[in-house]
């Protein structure tokens, strides 16, 4: 992705140059230092990468990277907007070309395009740098012992701890969670960018997360970025119970759930162990019903026939924008945002706390704190 992504911004760049600023009413050196400062907005995952940390965590200050979020945002957001207007153009055209000139080359639409960009990256910085709300769903699992019905599990994932959602942020998440006084909390991945000791003060709070059966967690495709052997052990040293392909059980008297997680796949080019579904449920006793954390949902067909009851997942961030969601859909499985049936097995993918901050913005896809509310099947 490192590689590639200054090739695509580029071209999206020229994309803009040719459809919104050449054709501006306005002198050729006005459109020029335009044309540059949008080409510097479209590279400044290059720029910020090679003099200010990483593409994973630029370590610039966080107004500094609310302020390039919104460059970037809006540089997005018009090349979609100019695309729609130019497929909308073009399909009107072949019925009435007058019509379809107007849409194509209409002054009034043209700079109200870049307006109304530079309205909605505002409202998508803003909805991605706020703390997330609280989402409860109170949901049935098939061979949930009735000892656990009412059963209150907190889902949090893709916090990115970073210089963009740093110490006050995730401290403020933080004391949501607690606020629910749940049974057990879980992380599903990516909880930090960066190197460990770039990030010791920004996920500090976790050591604070509280619940009446522990913080069970496991990585994302960000921890193995920065040193994934010490980000564990980062982890655990705040009292997170890393679930590596291995699970746990929790029992209310003779009744017992397991909670089982697994590593990512990103694992695999970084020389780590690979996700292992059956290393996770081996020892199980037939009839335990299975909660899964997986990072990513695009395996979830394979879980279900593997006999897993529920799994959680991330990953998605919900596609951030409505509309180009689908295509963070396409490219997970058929999985996006919210609860699915898989087989007999139930999958939730929650559009995560926060989101990384090469690409801060949200649109008709909120952040939230997931809270379930598990029912007995026998209710």
């Amino acid at each position: 992705m490192g590689t590639t992504l200054p090739f695509i911004t580029g071209a999206i760049w020229l994309y803009v140059l040719g459809r919104f600023i050449w054709p501006l009413p306005c002198g050729i050196g006005t459109r020029a230092i335009l044309a540059l400062v949008v080409f510097l907005v479209a590279q400044y995952h290059w720029f910020t990468s090679r003099f200010f940390g990483s593409l994973a965590s630029p370590e610039l200050p966080q107004g500094v990277l609310i302020g390039l979020g919104w460059a970037f945002g809006a540089f997005l957001l018009l090349a979609m907007l100019l695309l729609l207007r130019d497929v909308a153009g073009g399909l009107v055209f072949l019925v009435a070309r007058d019509a379809g000139r107007a849409i194509l080359g209409g002054r009034a639409l043209h700079l109200s395009l870049g307006a109304l960009a530079l309205i909605l990256s505002t409202i998508g910085v803003w909805q991605a740098v706020r703390v997330p709300g609280v989402k409860t769903l109170e949901i049935t699992l098939p061979g949930l012992p009735p000892a656990f019905d009412g059963y209150r599990l907190v889902q949090l994932t893709d916090l990115h701890a970073s210089r963009l959602l740093p110490e006050y942020w995730q401290a403020a998440v933080v004391a949501k969670t607690n606020a629910l006084n749940a049974d057990l909390v879980v992380i599903t991945g990516d909880l930090a960018d960066g190197m460990p000791e770039a990030r010791a003060a920004d996920v500090r709070p976790l050591q604070d997360m509280r619940a009446r059966d522990g913080v069970l967690a496991v990585p994302g495709n960000h921890e193995y970025y920065a040193n994934y052997q010490r980000w564990m052990a980062a982890y655990r040293a705040l009292g997170l119970d890393m679930l590596e392909n291995a699970h746990v059980l929790i029992r209310r008297g003779d009744a017992t759930l397991a909670v089982a997680g697994i590593t990512d796949r990103q694992a695999v080019p970084f020389g780590q162990p690979r996700p292992d579904l059956g290393a996770a449920l081996k020892g199980l006793e037939p009839g335990v019903p299975v909660i899964l954390l997986d990072h990513r949902p695009e395996s979830a067909v394979q879980h279900a026939q593997a006999g897993v009851t529920l799994q959680l997942s991330g990953h998605t961030h919900g596609g951030q924008i409505l509309g180009p969601h689908l295509l963070t859909k396409w490219a997970n499985g058929g999985f996006v945002s919210g609860l699915y049936q898989v087989d007999g097995m139930q999958l939730y993918v929650s559009n995560g706390a926060g989101l990384w901050n090469g690409l801060a913005i949200r649109l008709g896809r909120p952040s939230e704190i997931t809270q379930f509310i598990l029912r007995s099947g026998g209710r």
